[in-house]
């Protein structure tokens, strides 16, 4: 023992340690580094083998220089990464591979390392191969939990990447490789990412597909679910209520939201409940729930902001839309979680909106529609409902406007409102219907007449009269509804 000294090694994760040379002094030393395979072979002896829990043997006998020369070549590779010599450093980490005489932590590193320095110089087929080559090492050379992180941080990396077919590649070699591994975690995510990556292309039916596969993961073997599994069910969940928005299905879109809601046993990441709460909103909408609608959106922007997604802006934008289509007096920018963002340019932009909203400006918010086309009307979402906020605003406008008159003609509305005069009678038709006013609409001298003057005509309440301003309003709303289409494609 006088005559060797050990050498010092610093962990470097997943069962592996670094070596740290240091210069030779004529005494002799050999060197074993702890692995798993190593620690089976070394199980049930006794005596002088149990030594080697320590990680070291000393002896007298010749070093078995192998393991530290494929060690000192992985780090002189990484040295050269990190000094910006990638083709060396390529070259070096091969050398590393080549060296092993059998699959051992050292190669499998060194092509991690290979695979990540190819995605970034773009080199996505020399990728490929050494990913491949890699996943070879997953079953025998390296622990699990290290090979599962490992991949973990390489599908994270190759994820941001907008090549749809790299993405539909890496995915589905890691799948084929996991087959016999036994990594039901690993498994779940990266099916999720590929499930993910059909949805971005709209691939529906290859989205529902992967779902049922997911969806039977989180099952217990009588087929109920596993609470234990909350969390990656929630997952699941996240991806078909987006496909069912996008397919506007809102039948099942609001069975799966109402159920994703009772989940009790999950912890999601907020940026889950984001995009659930968000999809939430837009069914609300859709049925013209504007209250629970802007409760969502709320929700949503909350989630959003709390996992940092850029997201947040547009859930707060739709907010803001549901509130001026509830008709609420309440400024949605005066919540505390809302009011930081209310100089932001893409808020702005709403927000001017909401002040003429308020002010009831017709001239003002379309104007504002045109000088923020960019912020507002590009928007697909908001540009379906924008006809919704200039019918309401325009019908604030009109039961102020008539409210002083017992008799107001017809063209002069229109030109109030600057709009055509059969969009003023179907504004009054929609009035009268839902009761808000009592009016008869004289269309042959084009007069409104209210209140009194129109209780005094008998045949204000024949129900011959509702009929036929029923039909008149439905083909006028048509028409109104293609008059403003076309106004809002004067505003683009």
């Amino acid at each position: 023992v006088g005559h060797t000294r050990s050498s010092l090694r610093a962990h470097d994760g997943g069962g592996v340690y670094k070596q740290r040379p240091r210069e030779f002094d004529g005494r002799v030393r050999t060197v074993h580094r702890r692995t798993e395979s190593k620690a089976k072979k070394r199980e049930g002896k006794m005596g002088d083998d149990e030594m080697e829990d320590y990680g070291f043997e000393y002896s007298d006998e010749e070093p078995e220089e192998e393991d530290v020369d494929v060690e000192n070549q992985y780090y002189n590779s990484k040295g050269m990464l990190e000094s910006g010599d990638p083709q060396e450093a390529l070259d070096g980490f091969r050398a590393v591979v080549a060296m092993e005489a059998e699959l051992g932590e050292w190669g499998f590193k060194a092509l991690k390392q290979t695979v990540k320095l190819h995605f970034k110089l773009g080199n996505h087929k020399d990728m490929m191969t050494s990913y491949r080559e890699m996943l070879t090492y997953i079953k025998s050379a390296v622990t699990r939990n290290y090979s599962e992180k490992v991949i973990n941080s390489i599908l994270d990396a190759v994820s941001m990447s907008s090549d749809m077919d790299l993405l539909q590649e890496f995915y589905e070699t890691t799948l084929q490789s996991l087959g016999g591994a036994n990594n039901e975690r690993l498994w779940f995510k990266t099916n999720l990412k590929l499930c993910k990556l059909w949805f971005t292309l709209k691939e529906f039916g290859r989205v529902s597909k992967i779902l049922k596969e997911l969806y039977r993961s989180c099952e217990n073997e009588d087929g109920s679910s596993d609470q234990r599994k909350g969390t990656q069910l929630l997952e699941v969940y996240a991806i078909e209520i987006q496909m069912y928005t996008e397919q506007k299905n809102n039948k099942k879109l609001k069975e799966l939201y109402q159920r994703a809601l009772t989940i009790t046993s999950a912890i999601p990441h907020p940026y889950i409940l984001g995009i659930i709460r968000e999809c939430g909103g837009k069914m609300h909408m859709a049925e013209r729930q504007w209250e629970e609608a802007a409760t969502d959106f709320f929700e949503s922007f909350k989630s959003y902001d709390e996992a940092g997604q850029s997201r947040r802006i547009q859930c707060l934008k739709y907010m803001v839309l549901a509130n001026m289509l509830m008709e609420s007096e309440v400024n949605p920018f005066d919540a505390q979680e809302a009011r930081p963002f209310r100089t932001d340019p893409e808020v702005l932009a709403i927000t001017s909106l909401v002040s003429a909203y308020q002010r009831n400006s017709i001239a003002e918010f379309e104007a504002l529609l045109k000088t923020h086309h960019k912020q507002i009307m590009e928007d697909t979402f908001i540009r379906d409902y924008i006809e919704d906020l200039l019918k309401n605003i325009r019908t604030q406008v009109l039961v102020k406007l008539i409210k002083p008159y017992t008799r107001i003609r017809i063209p002069f509305i229109s030109t109030e409102l600057n709009i055509p005069e059969p969009d003023v009678e179907a504004l009054l038709v929609s009035l009268i219907l839902d009761s808000r006013i009592h009016a008869h609409i004289d269309q042959v001298n084009q007069i409104v007449e209210l209140g009194a003057a129109a209780a005094a005509d008998p045949e204000t309440t024949t129900p011959k009269q509702r009929y036929q301003g029923i039909e008149r309003w439905a083909t006028q709303t048509s028409a109104l509804h293609l008059r403003s289409s076309r106004t809002l494609s004067s505003c683009e």
